[in-house]
Protein backbone atom coordinates (compact mmCIF):
# COMPACT_ATOMS: atom_id res chain seq x y z
CA UNK A 1 0.00 0.00 0.00
CA UNK A 2 1.27 3.39 -0.55
CA UNK A 3 0.37 6.20 1.47
CA UNK A 4 0.63 9.84 1.37
CA UNK A 5 0.36 12.54 3.87
CA UNK A 6 -0.29 16.39 3.80
CA UNK A 7 -1.46 19.29 5.31
CA UNK A 8 -5.34 19.87 4.43
CA UNK A 9 -5.11 22.39 2.07
CA UNK A 10 -8.23 25.06 0.36
CA UNK A 11 -8.93 24.73 -2.96
CA UNK A 12 -5.33 22.91 -3.72
CA UNK A 13 -3.43 23.37 -6.88
CA UNK A 14 -2.54 19.83 -9.40
CA UNK A 15 0.32 19.23 -7.61
CA UNK A 16 -1.52 18.04 -4.31
CA UNK A 17 -4.02 16.64 -5.96
CA UNK A 18 -1.53 14.47 -7.99
CA UNK A 19 -0.08 13.29 -5.06
CA UNK A 20 -3.57 11.86 -3.72
CA UNK A 21 -4.08 10.16 -7.02
CA UNK A 22 -0.79 8.24 -6.94
CA UNK A 23 -1.56 6.59 -3.78
CA UNK A 24 -3.72 4.13 -1.89
CA UNK A 25 -4.58 6.09 1.00
CA UNK A 26 -4.08 9.73 1.99
CA UNK A 27 -3.67 11.23 5.17
CA UNK A 28 -4.79 14.53 5.93
CA UNK A 29 -2.32 16.07 8.10
CA UNK A 30 -4.34 18.25 10.64
CA UNK A 31 -2.89 18.15 13.82
CA UNK A 32 0.48 20.03 13.11
CA UNK A 33 1.13 24.03 13.48
CA UNK A 34 -0.77 26.24 11.00
CA UNK A 35 1.35 28.09 8.89
CA UNK A 36 -0.04 31.75 8.16
CA UNK A 37 0.24 33.10 4.47
CA UNK A 38 0.65 29.85 2.85
CA UNK A 39 -2.11 27.57 1.30
CA UNK A 40 -3.82 26.39 3.79
CA UNK A 41 -6.51 29.26 4.36
CA UNK A 42 -5.78 30.57 0.51
CA UNK A 43 -5.22 29.58 -3.30
CA UNK A 44 -5.24 31.19 -6.24
CA UNK A 45 -7.91 31.86 -9.35
CA UNK A 46 -7.07 33.07 -12.51
CA UNK A 47 -9.00 36.62 -13.60
CA UNK A 48 -8.36 38.48 -17.06
CA UNK A 49 -5.96 40.58 -15.28
CA UNK A 50 -3.68 37.68 -13.89
CA UNK A 51 -4.36 35.76 -10.83
CA UNK A 52 -6.24 36.85 -7.38
CA UNK A 53 -6.49 34.82 -3.95
CA UNK A 54 -9.50 33.02 -2.57
CA UNK A 55 -8.76 33.95 1.06
CA UNK A 56 -10.92 32.13 3.94
CA UNK A 57 -10.62 34.60 6.96
CA UNK A 58 -9.28 33.00 10.16
CA UNK A 59 -8.81 33.96 13.62
CA UNK A 60 -5.21 32.13 14.23
CA UNK A 61 -3.67 32.21 17.57
CA UNK A 62 0.36 30.65 17.67
CA UNK A 63 1.17 28.06 17.69
CA UNK A 64 -2.23 26.52 17.25
CA UNK A 65 -2.64 23.33 15.36
CA UNK A 66 -4.65 23.22 11.69
CA UNK A 67 -7.52 20.84 13.31
CA UNK A 68 -7.94 24.20 16.11
CA UNK A 69 -7.76 27.18 13.70
CA UNK A 70 -11.06 28.68 13.42
CA UNK A 71 -12.97 30.52 10.58
CA UNK A 72 -13.32 34.28 11.29
CA UNK A 73 -17.01 34.50 9.66
CA UNK A 74 -17.52 38.03 10.61
CA UNK A 75 -17.38 38.72 7.37
CA UNK A 76 -19.29 37.65 4.17
CA UNK A 77 -16.45 35.38 3.10
CA UNK A 78 -18.45 32.41 1.15
CA UNK A 79 -20.33 34.90 -0.97
CA UNK A 80 -17.67 37.34 -2.10
CA UNK A 81 -15.61 34.33 -2.89
CA UNK A 82 -18.77 32.96 -5.22
CA UNK A 83 -18.70 36.10 -6.80
CA UNK A 84 -15.13 35.79 -8.06
CA UNK A 85 -15.41 32.89 -9.11
CA UNK A 86 -19.01 33.10 -11.32
CA UNK A 87 -16.74 36.51 -12.85
CA UNK A 88 -13.87 34.86 -13.96
CA UNK A 89 -15.41 31.32 -15.08
CA UNK A 90 -18.86 31.79 -16.12
CA UNK A 91 -17.71 31.23 -19.32
CA UNK A 92 -15.42 28.18 -19.43
CA UNK A 93 -16.72 25.40 -21.03
CA UNK A 94 -18.13 23.21 -17.68
CA UNK A 95 -18.66 25.58 -15.89
CA UNK A 96 -22.52 25.17 -15.35
CA UNK A 97 -21.65 21.97 -13.57
CA UNK A 98 -18.58 22.38 -11.55
CA UNK A 99 -20.38 25.38 -10.33
CA UNK A 100 -23.13 23.54 -9.04
CA UNK A 101 -20.90 21.47 -6.92
CA UNK A 102 -18.90 24.50 -5.63
CA UNK A 103 -21.94 26.47 -4.55
CA UNK A 104 -22.74 23.19 -2.65
CA UNK A 105 -19.58 23.66 -0.75
CA UNK A 106 -20.24 27.20 0.23
CA UNK A 107 -23.73 26.52 1.40
CA UNK A 108 -22.44 24.85 4.36
CA UNK A 109 -21.58 26.54 7.41
CA UNK A 110 -18.13 26.03 8.64
CA UNK A 111 -16.30 26.73 12.25
CA UNK A 112 -13.02 25.39 11.61
CA UNK A 113 -10.67 26.06 8.54
CA UNK A 114 -10.01 22.27 8.45
CA UNK A 115 -13.31 20.96 7.72
CA UNK A 116 -13.85 23.32 5.04
CA UNK A 117 -10.09 22.30 3.97
CA UNK A 118 -11.18 18.61 3.64
CA UNK A 119 -14.84 19.25 2.19
CA UNK A 120 -13.56 21.07 -0.98
CA UNK A 121 -10.48 18.37 -1.53
CA UNK A 122 -13.26 15.74 -1.08
CA UNK A 123 -15.50 18.17 -3.57
CA UNK A 124 -12.17 18.07 -6.27
CA UNK A 125 -11.85 14.64 -6.21
CA UNK A 126 -15.60 14.22 -6.76
CA UNK A 127 -15.03 16.24 -9.96
CA UNK A 128 -12.29 14.91 -11.12
CA UNK A 129 -13.67 10.81 -10.36
CA UNK A 130 -10.92 9.97 -8.36
CA UNK A 131 -12.19 7.71 -5.39
CA UNK A 132 -8.75 6.80 -2.20
CA UNK A 133 -9.04 5.54 0.89
CA UNK A 134 -8.87 8.99 3.39
CA UNK A 135 -8.15 9.52 6.48
CA UNK A 136 -7.33 11.96 8.91
CA UNK A 137 -4.13 11.88 11.59
CA UNK A 138 -6.06 13.77 14.16
CA UNK A 139 -7.81 10.44 14.49
CA UNK A 140 -4.79 8.00 14.99
CA UNK A 141 -3.30 7.87 18.65
CA UNK A 142 0.21 7.77 19.52
CA UNK A 143 1.99 9.83 16.64
CA UNK A 144 5.34 11.04 17.69
CA UNK A 145 6.00 14.09 17.58
CA UNK A 146 9.45 14.16 15.63
CA UNK A 147 8.65 15.05 12.13
CA UNK A 148 9.72 12.25 10.50
CA UNK A 149 8.41 9.77 13.19
CA UNK A 150 5.29 10.99 12.86
CA UNK A 151 5.09 10.13 8.68
CA UNK A 152 6.35 6.71 9.97
CA UNK A 153 3.98 6.28 12.83
CA UNK A 154 1.27 7.24 10.25
CA UNK A 155 2.56 4.73 7.90
CA UNK A 156 2.48 1.69 10.24
CA UNK A 157 -0.94 2.42 11.41
CA UNK A 158 -2.56 2.22 7.95
CA UNK A 159 0.07 -0.70 6.85
CA UNK A 160 1.76 1.16 4.33
CA UNK A 161 4.89 -0.16 2.77
CA UNK A 162 5.38 2.56 0.69
CA UNK A 163 5.15 6.29 1.59
CA UNK A 164 4.95 8.78 -1.35
CA UNK A 165 6.95 12.26 -0.10
CA UNK A 166 6.98 15.47 -2.12
CA UNK A 167 9.58 16.53 -3.54
CA UNK A 168 10.73 18.78 -1.01
CA UNK A 169 11.11 15.79 1.55
CA UNK A 170 14.63 14.76 0.17
CA UNK A 171 15.50 18.08 2.11
CA UNK A 172 14.63 16.98 5.74
CA UNK A 173 13.55 13.16 5.34
CA UNK A 174 15.27 11.06 7.84
CA UNK A 175 15.23 7.90 5.28
CA UNK A 176 16.52 5.14 7.71
CA UNK A 177 14.07 5.49 10.31
CA UNK A 178 11.69 4.31 7.46
CA UNK A 179 14.08 1.65 5.94
CA UNK A 180 13.75 0.43 9.85
CA UNK A 181 10.70 -0.14 9.77
CA UNK A 182 10.84 -1.95 5.87
CA UNK A 183 8.82 1.55 4.69
CA UNK A 184 10.09 2.40 0.95
CA UNK A 185 10.01 6.07 0.23
CA UNK A 186 9.30 6.95 -3.10
CA UNK A 187 9.23 10.82 -4.60
CA UNK A 188 6.47 12.53 -6.41
CA UNK A 189 7.98 13.76 -10.22
CA UNK A 190 5.02 16.15 -10.80
CA UNK A 191 5.07 18.26 -14.08
CA UNK A 192 2.46 20.81 -14.48
CA UNK A 193 0.49 20.31 -17.48
CA UNK A 194 -0.72 22.57 -19.76
CA UNK A 195 -4.24 22.81 -20.64
CA UNK A 196 -6.86 25.32 -22.49
CA UNK A 197 -7.28 28.01 -20.11
CA UNK A 198 -9.55 31.34 -20.32
CA UNK A 199 -7.66 34.94 -20.51
CA UNK A 200 -4.53 34.06 -22.82
CA UNK A 201 -1.24 33.60 -21.48
CA UNK A 202 -1.06 30.14 -19.32
CA UNK A 203 -0.54 30.70 -16.17
CA UNK A 204 0.46 27.06 -13.60
CA UNK A 205 -0.30 26.81 -10.06
CA UNK A 206 -3.83 27.75 -9.69
CA UNK A 207 -6.24 26.07 -8.16
CA UNK A 208 -7.27 22.47 -9.35
CA UNK A 209 -10.77 24.37 -10.41
CA UNK A 210 -8.78 25.98 -12.94
CA UNK A 211 -8.57 22.60 -14.40
CA UNK A 212 -12.03 21.46 -13.81
CA UNK A 213 -13.73 24.99 -15.05
CA UNK A 214 -11.78 24.56 -18.67
CA UNK A 215 -11.98 20.80 -18.94
CA UNK A 216 -14.09 19.09 -16.94
CA UNK A 217 -13.70 15.49 -16.01
CA UNK A 218 -11.31 15.02 -18.65
CA UNK A 219 -8.97 16.84 -17.08
CA UNK A 220 -7.83 13.65 -14.95
CA UNK A 221 -6.45 12.16 -18.56
CA UNK A 222 -4.58 15.92 -18.83
CA UNK A 223 -3.04 15.27 -15.56
CA UNK A 224 -2.15 11.92 -15.44
CA UNK A 225 -1.07 12.14 -19.12
CA UNK A 226 2.01 14.87 -18.19
CA UNK A 227 3.77 12.21 -15.98
CA UNK A 228 6.58 10.17 -16.37
CA UNK A 229 5.81 6.55 -16.87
Amino acid sequence: MIVAIHQPQFMPWLGYIDKIDRCDAFVFLDNVQFKKNEYQNRNRIKTASGWQWLTVPVTYRYPERIIDVRIDNRTDWRRKHLAAIRTNYSRAPYFSECYEEITKLYMKEYEYLCDINIESVNMILGLFGIEKEIHRASSMEGLREDPTLRLVDICRYLGADTYLSGAGGRDYLDLSAFEREGIGVIFQDFHHPRYPQLYGEFLPSMSAIDLLFNCGREGLSILRGERDG
